[in-house]
């Protein structure tokens, strides 16, 4: 699909008896991936960022020293208990982890259920006091899997137990996201599944305190027309992840997705807030992929 070249005419060309410049006009397999291109300054138009998830092997003191050399400002998904490793690098926490009580709270059991309200509010009212304590004012959360429960009650179960939290989230000028998530390949039966049924909670909830994370890897999955997306949805975002589909590897031309166009038409919008990068390097060189990625986001 990345290949100027069709499975069609390649076949021709071979049963023609062209084999070898057929051979030569295929992609090629033997390179697992395309050069890493130099680092050049960034322009500063997209406020760059990444999940410390994807490159967790990487200490993080090491890990804050690597993004300060490439001008990258903020990471992504971290727990208060690092909130001074990056206030020594003075690297911004983009985007503030979700607390996770006895398996409550993270992606598959959170805010859909009535059951869990009570233990989630405890912790995310503790999680908003920490986080606006650090000064930072992004924090994520999630609907749950479905497990039977239809799309209608998850809204109302996760707009009763948000609006309980949103006054304090108002009043330490603490955001709240909740992340889309695919539920075909990654997270199945997850139910913030679709742009549509998160711009209703939002719509629900009605505080600007709370909208949605759109991960851009995710959604490609689920819905595609991404670009389109962005423009009629983007009031209803917090934040992007990105990431390559498939396979959620490097965002290069191994895959589907054109990652320039994409940020073109989040800063059309009007977006201030970061662009978090969240694929799972499958080089060696993780901080060579890395530093590839904001070059190519960096439009």
């Amino acid at each position: 699909m990345n290949h100027p070249v069709s499975r069609r005419h390649a076949l021709g060309t071979l049963a023609g008896g062209g084999a070898l410049a057929a051979a030569s006009l295929l992609p090629n397999t033997t390179s697992a991936h395309p050069p890493v291109p130099a680092d050049q300054p960034l322009k500063g138009n997209i406020r760059h960022s990444v999940s410390r998830w994807c490159f967790g092997k990487i200490p993080l003191e090491d890990f804050c020293v690597a993004l300060k050399g490439m001008g990258v400002p903020a990471l992504d998904l971290i727990e208060p208990a690092d909130f001074p490793v990056l206030r020594r690098h003075d690297i911004a926490c983009s985007l503030v982890s979700a607390p996770n009580v006895n398996g409550l709270g993270g992606i598959a059991r959170a805010w859909n259920r009535l059951e869990h309200h009570d233990t989630l509010v405890a912790a995310y009212e503790q999680r908003l006091a920490a986080t606006a304590e650090a000064g930072h004012d992004l924090l994520i959360c999630f609907s749950g899997n479905r497990a039977g429960l239809d799309d209608e009650q998850g809204l109302e179960n996760c707009a009763a137990g948000l609006r309980r939290i949103l006054p304090v989230a108002e009043r330490l000028k603490v955001n709240l996201c909740m992340e889309l998530l695919n539920s075909k390949v990654n997270h199945k039966d997850y139910q913030c599944d679709r742009t549509a049924w998160g711009v209703e909670l939002v719509k629900r909830v009605g505080s600007e305190r709370f909208k949605l994370l759109y991960d851009i890897y995710h959604m490609q999955i689920m819905e595609g027309d991404v670009c389109a997306t962005i423009q009629a949805c983007h009031p209803y975002f917090a934040h992007y992840h990105t990431a390559g589909v498939p396979g959620r590897h490097e965002i290069d031309e191994t895959q589907e997705l054109y990652y320039p166009r994409i940020m073109r038409a989040i800063l059309a919008t009007g977006y201030k807030g970061y662009v978090a990068q969240e694929f799972t390097p499958s080089r060696s060189d993780a901080l060579a992929s890395l530093r590839q990625a904001f070059q190519i986001c960096d439009v």
